[in-house]
């Protein structure tokens, strides 16, 4: 904490509140405000970030804040300027010496809260975030006050671990909409004290998130002055980042030149100790060879990185360019453990076979969508424990050797706990009913999500299923040929036969999720049909969410009156998805179940389709990969 300390005059960039009061409407309960009934949250103030999400926090899953940019495009500036209240507060910065040397119209130096009041109360206002100014009553008798020593406070006591953790508690995550003040909490924590100040410093700047080149821009500008700040930095965040807002084009933000490739570059020579960096495709076009080279060879504590969506020529050109020219690659990347090619179909596979070989302690890859071969995936090093591994619409792989890999690779076949190898049947079929058999029973007991979606999988496989749902806890069969009678077997113990008594020895599933878009025989009818059915009875608990197609969600979202739907479930829907959600309500006798699970690295809900590298909560373009697509 000593360098904080020495580092006192660097007031963060964001230092002005419209008043203490705004810390509430800054909160994580504030960005995630309830969404509830599918009502339209129109008070709500939009975002900047395109086509962003975050999660909600209402008691029922998947509710999410869904906010686009079009509204705040067509009113322009001036407009959207307009609705900003203009604020009544600012907190001091630069020179500000601290509350107790801020004069009292010639009376001295402030001691107190009752002296900053009494100077308040002279004004008509009173305190700006008051509903009525204080009145002072005048007394014969004033109580001589004991004047606290500096840093004598319990809390100012507390060694500085403990206070590192509970000032975390005040950082957001997910920016609030629009151009808004952040971390309003930390900044007061900031002005209190020293010993506050110190602590907070590493908070602050722990985790960086940008939602807007004009935030970038001020915070280069600012760690340029203050270089020492820069060491602070453990995560790089861009995923709630567009480079559209305030009515500009494209072509006007890259004349302004806030961030280009060579900020970005300037920007990460200011952090040596960067360990996560979230990049994704609105930055794709300010991604240059050498800020890939930076990444991969300049920043040895390196953990996660995340190109999101990243597909465009432009980035697969430099990308290959950082790996073959200049200084290449190091023969090994051991820091480097989470890396994500989230929907980056333009990579070519000879990039995934020249990187993959040097991640000796990978956990997460996420190369959903990619060109990825298969001689890469077999290039994984040995040493690999892989617990996240997203193969989703891979169509150069091919089903014999994807099992293989899944089956006999030591990266992954005693370490997966989530598992993505969804396609489009429509499109492509990765898994063959055969590969499917060999699959299923060598899957190992760590399992916790696993996505099937599009393989063919039919009646025969039921009995390979119902092991894994004893672990699993989310389960994709997207276009699976199976009946209602498979899936009642999930949830329904077998019929006991004689000395077998197999039904003694039934095991409850775990399952939390279901995946049955695009099953043939399912209709609302026969779903519904609780004689018949068990998805929506008690029986199936601890069963949460269950993903349908539009044929099932349409009538239930359309004509809820004429359907004969359960009163028990609701109808949830975010982009090209729908859910149906079982009220808590309805199981009163039953602990609450937020949806958190450590597999999931901060998000609740269930069914992402986009592999997180870093713990934190769901928002911006990650939410919409995850969830809405």
């Amino acid at each position: 904490m000593s360098l904080a300390a020495t580092s006192s005059p660097a007031i963060p960039i964001h230092a002005r509140t419209s008043s203490p009061a705004a810390s509430q409407n800054s909160s994580r309960n504030s960005s995630c405000a309830s969404h509830r009934d599918g009502s339209n949250a129109s008070s709500r103030r939009e975002s900047f970030s395109s086509g962003s999400i975050v999660e909600d926090i209402d008691g029922i899953a998947q509710s999410f804040v869904d906010t686009h940019l079009e509204h705040s495009q067509k009113d322009g500036p001036k407009n959207y300027f307009e609705m900003q209240q203009v604020p009544d507060f600012c907190c001091p910065c630069g020179g500000f010496l601290g509350w107790k040397s801020i004069k009292l119209g010639g009376k001295g130096l402030s001691r107190s809260y009752s002296d900053l009041r009494s100077l308040a109360s002279m004004s008509a206002r009173g305190w700006a975030w008051e509903d009525t100014p204080a009145i002072a009553t005048p007394t014969q008798e004033t109580k001589q006050e004991k004047i606290q020593e500096p840093g004598s406070s319990l809390l100012e006591k507390l060694p500085s671990e403990i206070l590192d953790q509970i000032i975390s508690h005040l950082a957001l995550d997910v920016p609030p909409n629009g151009y808004t003040p952040r971390n309003v909490d930390l900044i007061s924590c900031l002005l209190a004290s020293r010993t506050l100040h110190a602590a907070t410093l590493s908070v602050l700047y722990r985790n960086m998130t940008f939602p807007h080149s004009i935030i970038f821009s001020k915070a280069l500008t600012h760690m340029s002055q203050y270089p020492a700040l820069g060491t602070l930095v453990r995560r790089l965040d861009f995923s709630h980042f567009t480079s559209v807002g305030l009515g500009r084009t494209k072509q006007m933000n890259s004349e302004i030149q806030n961030l280009t490739h060579r900020t970005l570059l300037q920007f990460l020579e200011l952090l040596p100790n960067l360990k996560e960096c979230l990049l994704q495709e609105h930055l794709e076009g300010d991604i240059s060879a050498e800020v890939i080279s930076k990444l991969f060879n300049g920043l040895p504590n390196l953990a996660a990185i995340d190109f999101c969506g990243s597909s465009s020529s432009h980035f697969s050109t430099v990308f290959q360019q950082a790996l073959s020219s200049g200084p290449g690659l190091p023969l090994t990347l051991p820091n480097l453990r989470r890396v994500s090619f989230h929907e980056c179909s333009g990579v070519p596979s000879s990039a995934f076979e020249v990187l993959l070989p040097r991640l000796v302690n990978l956990t997460h890859l996420d190369v959903t969508h990619t060109q990825i071969s298969e001689d890469a995936l077999f290039a994984i090093p040995e040493t690999a424990r892989i617990t996240h591994l997203g193969l989703s619409r891979c169509i150069r792989l091919g089903g014999p050797r994807a099992v293989e890999f899944l089956t006999t690779h030591p990266a992954v076949r005693d370490s997966l706990v989530y598992l993505n190898v969804m396609t489009d049947a429509s499109r492509y079929r990765l898994l063959e009913e055969e590969d499917v058999k060999k699959l299923l029973p060598k899957l190992p007991t760590t399992l916790r999500s696993l996505n099937l979606g599009g393989a063919k999988v039919t009646s025969a496989h039921t009995d390979a299923l119902i092991p894994l749902t004893k672990h699993l806890e989310e389960l994709g069969l997207s276009s699976a040929d199976l009946s209602v009678q498979d899936l009642n077997r999930f949830f329904a113990p077998p019929a006991a036969t004689g000395e077998a008594s197999a039904a003694k020895r039934w095991v409850p599933p775990s399952l939390c999720y279901l995946d049955l878009t695009k099953i043939s025989q399912l209709s609302v009818g026969i779903v519904f049909n609780t004689n018949s059915c068990l998805l929506l009875t008690k029986q199936s608990y601890p069963l949460q969410v269950i993903e349908f197609s539009d044929k099932l969600i349409i009538p239930l979202r359309e004509k809820p009156k004429n359907t004969k739907t359960s009163p028990d479930w609701t109808v949830r829907e975010l982009g090209r998805r729908g859910w149906y959600v079982r009220d808590p309500a309805s199981m009163p006798d039953t602990p609450i179940d937020d949806g958190c699970r450590s597999w999931k690295m901060g998000a609740r809900w269930w069914g992402m389709k986009k592999i997180p590298v870093a713990v934190g909560d769901v928002g911006g373009l990650y939410g919409h990969y995850m969830f809405k697509r």
